[in-house]
């Protein structure tokens, strides 16, 4: 059986890590094929949407130290970590963030190290009360692997919260995450994949060539002031409005019906 698993259904993509013997541990071989899957879906014009999960129970306890052991230190890291996309100056991305689709984090079990680094990575986070996140790299006396937590994480949870799971390498427990806003909802374990697949099916089902935009004004405008963003929105807004989903969304609405996007 693949480790990484690949599904699409419906404008969704599922990438599951399927190791539940080492708790979604990543080798070296398993991250290439995650980044191809990852990939994939961002290219792929019929996916809509992509879910990152792993088998009930587990998701991902970070890079297998096995593995680690046997490379040499100057291959250990590489920037970002992951093996994301490079921008326009050839700084590295963190590879959830760089794929253009949105991307949903369903959460059923430990999330450790680059695990945690995923679940920061992604758009929304949905998880089961047994869900558990530890950002544990002082401990191996390493910083954030990929960039996510110290960039993302504060971002989401605020500063002081963000630091205190960065200094201390602490498990930040499900009900913590939801009141934090760094998880969407919690649900059952059993419940978890519905949850995901309702959330998935309902960002399906608005405009591809909108949410894409939405997804890179939001991300860029982290780091720009906001006469750069009004400018960049302006764009984005010419964009949509010479788009095939903006006309099938009014003609939609007019015509009183759920609207079919193209994408374009």
């Amino acid at each position: 059986m693949r480790e990484i698993r690949y599904d699409q259904a419906d404008g969704v993509a599922t990438v599951t890590i399927d190791r539940p013997d080492k708790r979604g541990a990543m080798t070296y071989a398993m991250l290439g094929e995650f980044g191809e899957a990852v990939a994939r879906a961002g290219a792929d014009p019929d996916v809509r949407v992509l879910v990152v999960t792993g088998v009930p129970g587990s998701f991902c306890s970070g890079i297998d130290l096995a593995d680690l052991a046997g490379r040499r230190p100057d291959d250990r890291g590489r920037p970002g970590g992951d093996g994301g996309p490079t921008d326009e100056r050839g700084g590295r991305i963190p590879l959830l963030v760089g794929c253009p689709k949105p991307v949903l984090a369903a959460v059923d079990g430990m999330a450790v190290g680059m695990g945690a680094e995923f679940a920061t990575q992604a758009d929304l986070r949905i998880v089961s009360d047994r869900a558990r996140f530890r950002w544990n790299f002082v401990h191996r006396g390493l910083v954030s692997d990929t960039g996510a937590g110290t960039w993302l994480l504060p971002r989401q949870i605020g500063l002081a919260p963000a630091l205190r799971l960065l200094y201390t390498g602490e498990d930040l427990g499900a009900a913590e995450a939801l009141s934090l806003g760094f998880a969407t909802a919690v649900v059952t374990p059993e419940e978890l994949p519905s949850a995901a697949a309702g959330l998935a099916a309902r960002i399906a089902a608005s405009s591809p060539f909108a949410v894409a935009r939405t997804k890179q004004l939001a991300l860029d405008g982290l780091a720009r002031d906001l006469p750069a963003h009004v400018r960049a929105t302006g764009v984005a807004l010419a964009e949509c409005f010479a788009s095939a989903d903006h006309a099938e969304g009014v003609a939609a609405f007019l015509e009183r019906r759920p609207a079919d996007f193209p994408g374009r």
